[in-house]
C-alpha cells in the first residue's frame, strides 16, 4: 500500500501546483494570511480563494471572514476551493464561517481504463477550432448548453432541450472571445461538443491544461438528451484528447456520487474530495 500512498500524495502535489498556477496568467494573487485570493484582470469567469500552497498554517474563521470581506468589496463571487486530503481542518472552518461546502468527489484519469467516445454513444462529438469562421457562435452555443444544463443539477432527464439552449444564447464580450480563442490556439484549453444535425448541439464539455496537467470541468447535457451517454462521450472525447497532446495527468471533480459513476465507467478513479464553498445563503 505504500507505493498507492506515495502515488497519491504526488498526485496531490501536482494538483495543488495546477490550482495554483491556473489562475496566475490572468488574475492577480492577493495573500490574506494562509489563503490567497486570486483577483482576475479583464473579461472572464472570476477565480476563488484557496489555501496557500505549502503554507502550513490553518486558515481561522477570521481568515476566511476577512477574503470574503475582500471579495465583497470587489464584487467577486464569496467561492472558495480546496482539495480536503491536503487541508482537512478547513471544512469545519468554512462552515464555522457561514459557507455551504460541497464534498466533490476528486478524480484522475487511469490511462489503461480509458474507454472509446464510441462505446457511449454515436451522436459525434467535435473539438472547436480556433481558426474555424464559426468559432464565435460555436463557444457561444456552447455556453449556452452548459448554462441550461447546470441549471437542471444532476442525471436525470428533464424538459429543457434545444429551444432553451437557444433561447439562452448570448453574445460574447470581444475580449472574453479573444481569450477563449488564444488559449485554445496555444493548447491551454480545449472545448468540445456533442451534436445532430437535427438537433443541433446537446452537450458540451471544456479542459484548462497547466503543463502536462489538465481539468475537465463545465461536462454538461440538455435535459431533454439526458440518459444517452453524451456526458461520457464527451469526457472521454477530452481525455482522449489530452492524452494525445501529451497530458500527463487528467483530472475531475464530480458534482455528485451519481455523477461521479459516469466518470468511473469513461476510465477515472476517485483519489479523494474537492471541497467547493460558497455562502450558505445561496444555496438552495
Amino acid at each position: 500500500m505504500d507505493h498507492v500512498r506515495v502515488e497519491t500524495s504526488e498526485t496531490f502535489d501536482r494538483l495543488e501546483r495546477f490550482y495554483d498556477g491556473l489562475p496566475r496568467d490572468c488574475a492577480r494573487a492577493e495573500e490574506h494570511g494562509p489563503l490567497v485570493l486570486f483577483v482576475r484582470e479583464g473579461a472572464g469567469w472570476p477565480f476563488y480563494a484557496r489555501p496557500r500552497p505549502g503554507d502550513g498554517r490553518t486558515a481561522s474563521v477570521a481568515d476566511v471572514a476577512a477574503v470574503r470581506a475582500r471579495q465583497r468589496e470587489l464584487g467577486l463571487p464569496e467561492a472558495f476551493e480546496w482539495v480536503h486530503e491536503r487541508n482537512p481542518e478547513l471544512l469545519t472552518v468554512a462552515r464555522a464561517a457561514g459557507l455551504a461546502v460541497l464534498e466533490a468527489p476528486l478524480m484522475v484519469l487511469d490511462p489503461d481504463a480509458l474507454a472509446d467516445p464510441a462505446d457511449f454513444t454515436d451522436v459525434p462529438v467535435r473539438l472547436l477550432d480556433a481558426a474555424a469562421p464559426g468559432f464565435a457562435t460555436d463557444v457561444a452555443v456552447r455556453r449556452a448548453v452548459a448554462a441550461v444544463g447546470f441549471s437542471a443539477a444532476g442525471t436525470a432527464r428533464g424538459e429543457a432541450g434545444p429551444a432553451q439552449r437557444d433561447a439562452a444564447i448570448t453574445g460574447l464580450d470581444v475580449a472574453a472571445l479573444a481569450e477563449e480563442r488564444d488559449r485554445i490556439a496555444d493548447g491551454r484549453r480545449l472545448s468540445v461538443l456533442a451534436e445532430t444535425a437535427a438537433e443541433g448541439a446537446l452537450a458540451s464539455g471544456m479542459a484548462m491544461r497547466v503543463g502536462d496537467v489538465a481539468e475537465i470541468a463545465g461536462v454538461a447535457t440538455l435535459p431533454s438528451a439526458r440518459r444517452r451517454g453524451l456526458g461520457a462521450a464527451v469526457t472521454a472525447t477530452l481525455a482522449h484528447e489530452l492524452r494525445a497532446a501529451g497530458t500527463d495527468l487528467v483530472f475531475l471533480s464530480a458534482g455528485s456520487e451519481e455523477i461521479a459513476r459516469v466518470y468511473l465507467r469513461v476510465g477515472f478513479r476517485r483519489v479523494g474530495t474537492a471541497c467547493i464553498a460558497e455562502p450558505a445563503a445561496l444555496v438552495n
